[in-house]
């Protein structure tokens, strides 16, 4: 998509349609066999047009710029990759080629379980997330053995009685205004 974006659906010179048909041709690729064929005619590609990428012209303010200057961006997003070693990791390491299982299956149910429970505290949303995954990778009976015991809230310590008025306190008090008003403020 990328390389598309710098040289459109139809490019016009021939180095843009054959980097273009380059670039299309790597969802085919899907072992080190291929992989390796698609690398040499990526080198093939720069031998024949990699010129291209370095010519320059006079432009109208005076000022030298890149001829091809889109097929050069979408060059050096390829080779960029390529030389960084990170196009064929899915081929190297074995993993899945995109993250749509993931979307699919398991980060799915848990952004709906999260989603269904809006108003849990963060704690306890990480702690449903946790317990999701958890019981989606052993069996329910493996999972209980694993829970850890909610911790025990400790009993506050008795107040000692003071001499005097408490300072927080559940019981009324005429200085907050809720008895009857007596006098002019009270009407009565």
């Amino acid at each position: 998509m990328n390389v598309t974006r710098h040289l459109a659906r139809n490019p016009r010179t021939r180095a843009g349609r054959a980097l273009r048909l380059l670039v299309l041709q790597l969802s085919r690729v899907w072992d080190e066999d291929t992989a390796i064929l698609w690398q040499i005619r990526l080198d093939e590609w720069w031998r024949a047009f990699g010129h291209l990428t370095r010519e320059r012209t006079l432009l109208r303010n005076g000022q030298l710029g890149y001829t091809h200057d889109r097929l050069r961006k979408a060059w050096f997003l390829v080779q960029n990759i390529v030389r960084k070693d990170l196009i064929f990791t899915y081929v190297v390491y074995g993993n899945p080629r995109t993250t749509s299982p993931l979307e699919g299956g398991v980060n799915a149910q848990l952004r709906d379980l999260l989603k269904r429970h809006r108003g849990m505290s963060e704690e306890h949303r990480r702690r449903a997330a946790e317990w999701f995954l958890t019981l989606h990778e052993l069996s329910f009976e493996e999972a209980a053995k694993t829970a850890a015991p909610a911790p025990t809230k400790q009993r506050p310590k008795p107040r000692e009685e003071r001499d005097g008025p408490a300072l927080y306190d559940t019981g009324l008090d005429a200085g907050e205004g809720l008895w009857e008003r007596t006098g002019w403020a009270g009407r009565a």
